[in-house]
C-alpha cells in the first residue's frame, strides 16, 4: 500500500500541475506513482559494520595493489619523504600519538595504538605493514612484548607490503617470518615464507641457555634483525644471538621489500622502531 504521506504529497503535486495545465487532477493520479522504501516483509537495511581485510575462507594470502598518499611533515614519524619510497636515511618510530597514520596498512581492526606502543590481541597472522620501503641490506630494531604464557612475539621482513594470512596455517607469506617463542612458547623460529616449512631454523626452547630461553610474559625485549652481505639474516634478542638463516635464493626488490609487526592469538605490543639502511 503506499503511504499516507506520499498519496498527500502526490495529490498536491497534481493539483498544482493541473491549475496549470488546466487538466483534473483525476486524470494525473494514474500516471503518478510512489516506490515503497523497502519492499513488503523485507528487513529494514542498516549500516555496514566495519569491514575486516581478511576473510578467512580462501587459502592463500592476499597481495593487494596499494596506492599511498604522499605523508605531510607532520603526519611521519616513521621517516621524512614519500611513504613508500626505499629508505636511504635511517627510519624511526616510537609511536607517541593517537593515530597509526599514512606510514602503515593495517590488515587487520586487530592493530591500535595503546599507550605509545602498537599494540593487538587475536590478529591472526594479519600484520600491519611498514610503507617505506626496505633495502637489500638493513637492519631493522624494535622493543616489543608479550602478554601471555604462550609468548609468540613474530614479525614479517622483506614481504610485499599488503599479503597477510587467510587461513590458521601461514604458509604463503611473502617473505621471512621471525617467531620468538612460537608454538605455545615451545620455539624460536626464522622461515622463509612458510613458518611450518622443513627449511625453517628452529630453536626448540628448554630455559637452560640464555638463546632457548621462554618467552616471559610483560617482559620487554628488543630485537635486531640484519642482513649485511644480501642473503644472511641473523637475530638477536636483548644482544644474544638467536638464529641465523642463509638464503640460496634470498628476498629483495619489489614484492619483497617491507617490514610488518606481526600476532596470532596471543597480546602483544611493539615500541621503538628503527630500521637503519646499510648500503650494499
Amino acid at each position: 500500500m503506499l503511504g499516507v504521506r506520499c498519496v498527500k504529497l502526490l495529490l498536491r503535486v497534481a493539483a498544482r500541475f493541473a491549475r496549470v495545465r488546466s487538466v483534473a487532477v483525476a486524470s494525473l493520479l494514474p500516471v503518478l506513482a510512489c516506490v515503497p522504501e523497502e519492499r513488503p516483509g523485507a528487513a529494514a537495511s542498516s549500516a555496514s559494520a566495519a569491514i575486516e581485510w581478511a576473510p578467512m575462507r580462501s587459502y592463500r594470502s592476499v597481495p593487494r595493489t596499494v596506492t599511498s598518499a604522499p605523508i605531510a611533515a607532520s603526519a611521519a614519524p616513521a621517516g621524512s619523504g614519500s611513504a613508500d619510497e626505499i629508505a636511504q636515511q635511517p627510519v624511526t618510530d616510537d609511536f607517541e600519538r593517537d593515530d597509526l597514520g599514512v606510514n602503515y596498512l593495517p590488515t587487520s581492526s586487530a592493530w591500535r595504538l595503546e599507550r605509545g606502543r602498537l599494540c593487538a590481541k587475536g590478529a591472526r597472522n594479519r600484520p600491519v605493514w611498514l610503507r617505506r620501503r626496505l633495502p637489500t641490506n638493513v637492519r631493522i630494531e624494535f622493543e616489543a612484548v608479550s602478554y601471555s604464557e604462550d609468548g609468540d612475539i613474530k614479525v614479517e621482513l622483506f614481504g610485499d607490503g599488503s599479503s597477510f594470512a587467510t587461513t590458521n596455517s601461514y604458509t604463503d607469506a611473502s617473505g621471512y617470518l621471525l617467531i620468538f617463542g612460537g608454538w605455545k612458547n615451545t620455539l624460536h623460529v626464522l622461515a622463509r615464507r612458510d613458518e611450518h616449512g622443513t627449511d625453517r631454523v628452529a630453536l626448540a626452547l628448554d630455559g637452560l641457555t640464555p638463546r632457548s630461553r621462554f618467552v616471559v610474559p610483560e617482559q620487554r625485549y628488543a630485537f635486531t634483525i640484519e642482513r649485511k652481505d644480501g642473503k644472511t639474516l641473523n637475530f638477536w634478542a636483548d644482544a644474544q644471538k638467536i638464529l641465523y638463516l642463509q638464503d640460496k635464493q634470498p628476498l629483495f626488490g619489489p614484492g619483497h621489500d617491507h617490514f610488518a609487526f606481526n600476532a596470532w592469538l596471543a597480546p602483544v605490543c611493539f615500541d621503538n622502531l628503527k630500521v637503519v639502511p646499510l648500503g650494499g
